[in-house]
């Protein structure tokens, strides 16, 4: 459930008010219409009127939801279905939605149709056995409760061991401080409805006397999206008076993990605990200040940093100050070749194929490639991690075979092994034998279609016809698809990689934008310094100028949908309670993710975390680190910036050195010893 929210006169004002004038106490009651009376006279219109605040919700919420496929999810005040379209897309086993107002659910029904189960009751006396839920939603609901501790005991009956609880509503602050009214417009007036407005602490406090954690902590501020639904109905006021204020808080509760018998795992003695006063994506727009605690090389908490809701823990002797700084997930690179780091770009372009370009490179560049060639293999591939942790990527897909005695333990970068691949058609005659024998729930990879002629159009029909393209197909390049091979591509649920640089390099172009927005599967990837520019964020730069993709989009290709095509399952390119402590920092500029992401250069990176251990500091961030984090970080410059990195440097250089006497360059940049060492 939700609500319109509107100002009081007195209170319509440019000037914000600060969200801790004023208290709201729970015993205080708004007066307008009973919440059941108010539903049922807005019901028909409860998904007509422009709502910010919905709006704002539904923004961060859809970042923090864990996956539900094959999951049992309740949505507790359902309302007319708005959370449960959104959750049936995401296949849960089952679906149910409950609401007081059969008026809400006659609205729900017609939208979901079979989709979900609905049940008419009141969420603090629900129908339903024991641990019945895997995941529970409840919108905008805790402040019609007159009960919130019956709420939270039937909360508590329904939950499984392992189960989430995500509810959200109207900051109490805030709404304390602009005098918000909760209603919506119906038959030409104003329906106001009764709430019974409460601090967080004392919804907390109901759940926590249950053995219910807090797990996150969200207080958002309207954005871009709501300043324009502001804009379009004339109340700039509001939002202005809104401006820098939290308008609505989102909880993230579990379970308490149980006592173990067994001796607990200690962490890395060099591990990060906790980042503080970051500003942290959830999305490409979506940002919030908040604290995150990590164990066991994972997310435990995110909890708004300075929040009068919570009780502030001691500091973690193993934290660190992020003031000033913007947290974003690790970068998921692709498609990258390790091995190649140290080499130059080969070849002249103006190819039709790239085996056009490699027999041209084996004929006039015989003796760069040998020079390179003859460094040790496993020392080139330490350098090809380096080089993409540079840049803020902390998963990496290596398009070679995996080598588990230099990836398993200690790597730069984490190594995706859980996967299948062929290098392509022209050069690998038993690719479809490995497609075909390659696991159900693992992706395959295949150079496919990179080229701009006849022979490379037709490879996708080739692998059609032989049974071997199907969802599980990742085709990298594909720049030779026309309009039917990009169909075919559709038909089968096959994903496609793009490595912008390396195809105008190579032929010239790449995909247009029309092209890949078409494509509901794909992701961005770096390919090696033989071909493209230098590493995946330059990769990110020519997505979004030079072929013009949105933001958000090019934002999602090294975050969230690169994570689908790989199938990867551990949170990575997320910043999620559970998920991998996978993130990098840069300079917080006041900018959207998207939009600073865009433009990042690896000068920007200063900061990247993998599995809660520090891989990568800048001078600044490696002076506010604790001592014990920082065992095993190395100063490395490249072009004169000094970055400490957890490399075995003198190794790597000794080694190189041997064959590249002089200048060493990664992907394209000078690299040497740091002078802090």
């Amino acid at each position: 459930m939700g609500a319109t929210i509107h100002q009081s006169p007195q209170t319509e004002s440019r000037k914000p008010i600060a969200s801790s004038a004023m208290k709201v106490s729970s015993s205080v009651s708004a007066s307008g219409a009973r919440p059941k009376d108010g539903y049922r006279l807005v019901s028909s219109v409860y998904d007509v009127e422009p709502n910010p605040v919905l709006s704002l919700e539904q923004r961060f919420l859809e970042r923090l939801l864990p996956q539900i496929k094959e999951l049992d999810v309740i949505d507790l005040g359902c309302g007319t279905g708005r959370w449960l379209a959104r959750l049936a897309e995401r296949s849960p086993r089952s679906l149910v939605g409950v609401d007081f107002s059969a008026e809400m659910l006659i609205q729900a029904k017609r939208k979901l149709r079979d989709a979900a189960n609905f049940v008419l009751a009141d969420c603090t006396n629900i129908p339903f056995p024991r641990a019945s839920a895997d995941l529970i939603v409840s919108s905008f609901l805790t402040s019609y409760l007159e009960e919130i501790d019956a709420f939270a005991r039937q909360v508590r009956r329904l939950l499984r061991r392992d189960a989430s609880i995500f509810l959200s509503d109207l900051h109490p602050d805030t709404a304390a401080a602009l005098r918000w009214r909760r209603g919506f417009h119906a038959n030409g007036s104003f329906v106001s409805i009764a709430t019974h407005s409460r601090p967080v602490t004392e919804v907390l406090r109901s759940f926590e006397a249950l053995g219910i954690a807090v797990n996150a902590l969200i207080e958002p501020h309207f954005g871009e999206p709501e300043c324009e639904l502001f804009k379009r109905a004339g109340k700039m006021d509001a939002f202005n008076a809104a401006t820098g204020l939290p308008a609505i808080y989102i909880l993230q509760l579990g379970l308490k993990a149980r006592r173990s018998l067994s001796p607990r795992k200690k962490a890395q003695a060099n591990s990060l605990g906790n980042t503080h006063a970051a500003r942290v994506a959830f999305g490409p727009n979506e940002t919030a200040q908040v604290d995150v605690t990590i164990e066991n090389g994972r997310i435990a908490s995110l909890k708004s940093n300075g929040s009068r809701s919570l009780r502030q823990p001691k500091q973690h002797t193993h934290s660190i100050d992020l003031s000033g700084f913007l947290l974003l997930p690790g970068l998921v690179n692709a498609h990258d070749h390790l091995e190649f780091a140290l080499f130059p770009r080969l070849g002249k372009g103006g190819y039709r194929n790239f085996v056009e370009w490699a027999d041209d490179i084996h004929q006039s560049e015989t003796s760069s490639i040998g020079r390179h060639r003859v460094i040790d293999k496993n020392v080139r591939l330490w350098w090809g991690g380096i080089r993409n942790l540079l840049c803020g990527v902390t998963t990496v897909c290596h398009h070679n075979p995996y080598v588990a005695k230099i990836f398993d333990k200690g790597f730069a970068v984490r190594v995706l092994r859980a996967f299948s691949w062929a290098h392509s058609m022209p050069l690998d005659k038993d690719l479809v034998r490995r497609q075909k024998s390659a696991p159900a729930g693992q992706p395959f990879i295949v150079h496919l279609a990179e080229g701009i002629d006849s022979q490379s159009a037709a490879e996708i029909f080739r692998l059609a016809e032989q049974n071997a393209l199907d969802d599980r197909t990742v085709i990298v390049h594909g720049l030779g698809l026309d309009e039917l091979g990009l169909s075919r591509l559709r038909f089968a649920g096959a994903a496609l990689i793009w490595c912008p640089t390396s195809n105008m390099f190579l032929f010239g172009r790449t995909h247009d934008r029309r092209a890949l927005k078409s494509l509901p599967r794909l992701a961005l990837g770096s390919d090696s310094p033989l071909t493209a520019e230098g590493d995946l964020l330059d990769e990110i730069r020519s997505a979004a100028g030079s072929v013009g993709l949105p933001l958000e989009e090019v934002y999602s290709l090294v975050t969230t949908r690169a994570a689908d095509v790989l199938r990867l399952n551990s949170g990575e390119g997320t910043l999620l309670i559970g998920a991998l402590a996978d993130f990098f920092a840069i300079r917080d500029t006041g900018e959207s993710p998207a939009n600073r992401l865009a433009s990042l250069t690896y000068r920007d990176v200063e900061f990247v975390v993998i599995g809660g251990l520090v891989q990568l500091a800048s001078a600044d961030v490696f002076a506010r680190l604790p001592g014990p984090v920082t065992t095993g970080l190395h100063p490395l410059e490249i072009e004169g910036e000094l970055r400490w990195v957890r490399a075995p440097l003198n190794r790597l250089f000794t080694e190189t050195r041997k064959h590249l006497p002089g200048e060493i360059k990664l992907g394209g940049r000078s690299v040497c010893h740091g002078r802090s060492e």
